[in-house]
């Protein structure tokens, strides 16, 4: 079965999770321009600084309900979008004394704003990975992610196993599509037999016209993209078990430091969990 980098995941996450830090993000009592023109705000032990002055933006790719999602009418508190990710960034954003800007893009250029400096956190379901720790910063973890894999009610693909030479539908970028095209020697099926989508929604349609057999992507959204598109399944197995982090700027450990405080005791008072399980409703 082709879910073993579960394992090195879990062992990654569980260090990522571990290394709680100690700075304080207080609130924003105060800015001065930076001679960059970023926005340097106070916080316990040090400066650290924003895209835009009061503001933290978030960039995020919102077709990954119910982590990130346009919202109906204003979305949630005005920022255009709901979900689980955009939730957090908003608490976070208020313990900080900002006000949460969602920049809705593609999943790759989520993560390639953070890295240029065009957003102060990305937010979309990230999984840290070797590869993402190169060039970004993360915090501690917040959230577990499953991958599933999607197929059509009649098919023949009953576990992982029979992916072997089917044609594999993924988001662009995302840890599915990195697992998937990887080489067989390292569990991967190969570049040839997976097709890379914009987006989740995408990945689907392309599985119900019938130019995918499979799609490989992250349990929540699967639940909700097969209650949408009777006809549908989701395979009882793991593909690959994760855990999502807010991603930063590699370097920018004062807004890092800040942002992980305000996370973690976000964490520590229910919060994060309350707002998981809004979303994401305990069974049993």
């Amino acid at each position: 079965m082709k879910n073993f980098k579960k394992l090195a995941l879990m062992g990654l996450t569980a260090v990522m999770s571990l290394s709680l830090l100690a700075a304080c993000g207080g609130g924003n009592s105060g800015s001065a321009e930076t001679p960059s023109g970023n926005t340097e705000t106070p916080a316990a032990s040090g400066e650290f600084t924003t895209v835009e002055a009061g503001k933290l933006i978030m960039s995020t790719n919102a077709q990954f309900p119910p982590y990130e999602m346009v919202g109906d009418g204003e979305g949630y508190e005005g920022t255009g979008y709901e979900g689980i990710d955009v939730e957090i960034a908003y608490a976070i954003a208020q313990k900080l004394g900002l006000e949460l800007v969602v920049d809705n893009m593609g999943f790759d250029a989520a993560l390639q704003a953070v890295q240029t400096g065009k957003s102060d956190i990305v937010m979309a379901g990230v999984t840290v990975t070797d590869d993402r720790l190169e060039v970004m910063d993360f915090s501690d973890t917040y959230a577990n992610g499953i991958q599933v894999v999607i197929v059509p009610e009649n098919s023949d693909i009953a576990t992982i196993d029979d992916l072997e030479g089917k044609l594999i539908g993924c988001q662009m970028g995302t840890t599915g599509y990195i697992y998937c095209s990887d080489t067989p020697e390292n569990g991967g099926y190969g570049e040839d037999a997976v097709i890379p989508y914009d987006d989740g929604a995408a990945a689907i349609q392309a599985l119900m016209n019938g130019q995918v057999d499979c799609v490989v992507i992250d349990n929540a959204p699967a639940q909700e993209y097969v209650k949408a598109n009777p006809g549908l399944k989701i395979l009882d197995t793991e593909f690959a078990n994760e855990n999502y982090a807010i991603g930063f700027a590699k370097g920018n450990t004062a807004l890092k430091d800040a942002v992980n405080t305000a996370l973690i005791e976000l964490v520590e008072d229910g919060t994060v969990q309350s707002i998981i399980d809004k979303y994401i409703p305990a069974e049993g």
